[in-house]
């Protein structure tokens, strides 16, 4: 299958390196082209994983996202969330019918970048799925290398607009035998692991990581107290998820950590092999990096702004939220990725499925 995938991040070298090994057609596709230079020039990709280090070469490497997408039956797109709206715009002249954009995970990206291709006029019939987290536990240790220390068993996906959803799967399920089918792309948003576990993680654990040149928050800073806040949290989203309809299983955050219930996304014992390995022993800055700009600014904002619009109490989002907004000495409450920034809270629950289920365009032209 031809696959395009977008970005230079951890995600996606993980992805361009799967995919290739699955014997699909990659083409990434990267904008920085001083920091993809040794891949440009060598158009291969250096992985390491349970299998030892080697060289992967790719279909394509390129800076040229027309030449990455033209043709492209999935479109794979693993970038932080707060990127959509600028990638959208840039996918909007180049899409084409019939495409499967994927997001993994997507923060209800996919309503996000649906609205952006119609205010763009992008007339191309493309179909979005987002799924609960990236398929891949993955860090890269230079521009050229990645390390894989683990793969995603279960994704629990949603299709926007959902009368697409056999179509789209049909495209997905070659790529990823793991998805499992949900009923639609918010049920997909609801199941995105990085709200839930790298708020708590961060926010509880700021002192050491702002004093300690390097600290793995899976590890020393997963502590018994933080684990509690885990599991109020996830109460809350799932809360949120039953109010709207959805219905079980929710992958709750618990069966991550525990070898009780039902296997979680990464499988049976993903957490020991987490932190059994020095791939998230980093450094990381609070203020910048993804778990705050994507995890809270996005997620975190998106889920106390859902449980406000169904007047569901959410105290430990809405706290950890609070606590986030004092650190960046700014209200995420009001400038996050919320219903009312997405224009949907004047919506209806009923309104709200109607989009889910027939897209942007065919709910506005009623």
């Amino acid at each position: 299958m031809e696959i395009a995938v977008l970005g230079g991040g951890n995600g996606s070298y993980a992805a361009a390196i799967d995919l290739t090994e699955k014997g699909h057609h990659v083409r990434l596709w990267r904008r920085n082209q001083e920091a993809f230079r040794s891949v440009l020039e060598s158009q291969a990709i250096q992985v390491k994983d349970s299998r030892g280090t080697r060289m992967v070469p790719l279909k394509m490497a390129t800076s040229d996202l027309k030449e990455a997408v033209e043709g492209a039956d999935l479109i794979v797109i693993p970038l932080p969330a707060f990127t959509q709206r600028t990638v959208a715009k840039r996918l909007a002249p180049v899409l084409e019918d019939g495409q499967v954009i994927f997001l993994p995970p997507g923060t209800f990206g996919s309503y996000l970048m649906a609205r952006v291709l119609v205010e763009e006029g992008c007339n191309a019939d493309v179909v979005f799925a987002e799924t609960g987290t990236l398929p891949y536990l993955a860090r890269k240790y230079d521009e050229q290398t990645v390390s894989i220390s683990g793969r995603a068993t279960r994704l629990p996906t949603g299709i926007f607009p959902s009368d697409q959803s056999d179509h789209a799967f049909g495209i997905l399920q070659k790529a990823y035998p793991s998805i499992e089918p949900i009923e639609d792309a918010l049920d997909g948003a609801l199941m995105n692991a990085g709200p839930i576990i790298h708020p708590p993680l961060i926010l509880m654990n700021a002192g050491p990581i702002e004093h300690f040149e390097k600290w793995d928050i899976h590890d020393e800073g997963t502590q018994p107290s933080i684990r509690n806040v885990h599991r109020s949290l996830d109460g809350e989203r799932i809360k949120i998820r039953e109010a709207l309809g959805y219905n079980p299983p929710h992958f709750p955050l618990e069966d991550h950590y525990s070898d009780e219930g039902e296997e979680w996304m990464y499988g049976d014992g993903a957490h020991e092999e987490l932190v059994d390995g020095e791939d998230w022993y980093e450094k990381l800055d609070l203020k910048t990096h993804r778990y705050m700009q994507e995890d809270i600014v996005c997620g975190l904002a998106f889920l106390v702004s859902l449980g406000d619009w169904l007047t569901i109490k959410t105290p430990t989002a809405t706290g950890l939220l609070a606590i986030a907004s004092s650190i960046m000495e700014k209200d995420l409450r009001e400038i996050g990725r919320t219903m009312e920034n997405l224009k949907l809270s004047s919506l209806s629950k009923e309104d709200l499925k109607e989009i889910l289920e027939n897209g942007i365009k065919q709910y506005e032209t009623q």
